[in-house]
């Protein structure tokens, strides 16, 4: 049975080059917000987990000494190498790696952050003890994740339309969780900022395979008046648009 992070792998490498213009990986004023939260100083190493096509990484690196963004998806660093060089920016380097088991020395970075990835962790608790590990005393985590409410129905429903939109996700979590496995992880917790975007179906449809945008759709067709409400679930032009909850989270080890 493949792991969580083997599926990624495969998911990832084929959809590697939409995340390079992906609106939601690009929003600008969220990427502002990571780097708000994160406060960065100018002689700071930096760890992007789980960089992706770089986007964070690069957000944060005219703030800094250095950023290394890590992953585990190969074609994602190639997409994000041919940013950097488009981009002609010096201080980003790009490295394979697994946030479970991370190359690096204790206490070898200033600031960690991650960026939509950590739903799609196996095991969140070793994560986050990796990322504790590598970070400086009173070195900062930022986290920008997928979330969920604080409502049962919603956490089931949601966690299950990710699981149709993408085969490696794992689970999306409360904020309420987020403060509970940072603190039991020995983190800090500073801030936590949950918000709301509404997007169209295409965000949960786009290039997933037929069988499981049908179960999408039949998932939401299934909804109650409530609960559409609750999801805002609403059709503007012919086209379907629904909440995704997220959560911004920045703790000091």
């Amino acid at each position: 049975m493949e792991s969580a992070e083997e599926k990624a792998k495969g998911v990832f490498g084929e959809r590697a080059e939409f995340y390079v213009n992906s609106a939601s990986h690009t929003d600008p004023a969220v990427l502002a917000r990571v780097v708000a939260l994160a406060a960065p100083k100018p002689d700071w190493s930096v760890l992007d987990l789980a960089t992706g096509t770089g986007h964070t990484a690069f957000a944060l690196a005219p703030h800094v000494a250095s950023v290394l963004g890590v992953d585990l998806t190969s074609e994602m660093l190639a997409r994000a190498e041919r940013l950097r060089v488009e981009r002609s920016i010096a201080n980003v380097d790009f490295k394979t790696a697994d946030v479970h088991r991370l190359p690096f020395n204790d206490g070898q970075f200033q600031l960690v952050t991650c960026r939509r990835a950590a739903h799609h962790f196996s095991n969140i608790r070793l994560a986050l003890q990796e990322m504790r590990r590598v970070l400086s005393p009173g070195g900062r985590l930022v986290i920008d994740d997928r979330s969920v409410p604080e409502d049962d129905f919603i956490d089931r429903c949601m966690n299950l339309l990710d699981t149709f939109h993408d085969e490696s996700h794992v689970r999306e979590y409360r904020a309420s969780e987020w403060r509970d496995m940072l603190e039991q992880a020995g983190f800090k917790v500073e801030a936590i900022e949950s918000y709301i975007k509404h997007r169209p179906l295409t965000s949960l449809t786009e290039g997933v395979s037929e069988a499981n945008v049908s179960q999408i759709r039949k998932t939401l067709e299934g909804l109650t008046a409530s609960q559409r409400e609750v999801f805002n679930l609403v059709d503007r032009s012919g086209q379907l648009y629904l909440n995704h909850w997220f959560v911004l989270v920045s703790a000091i080890r």
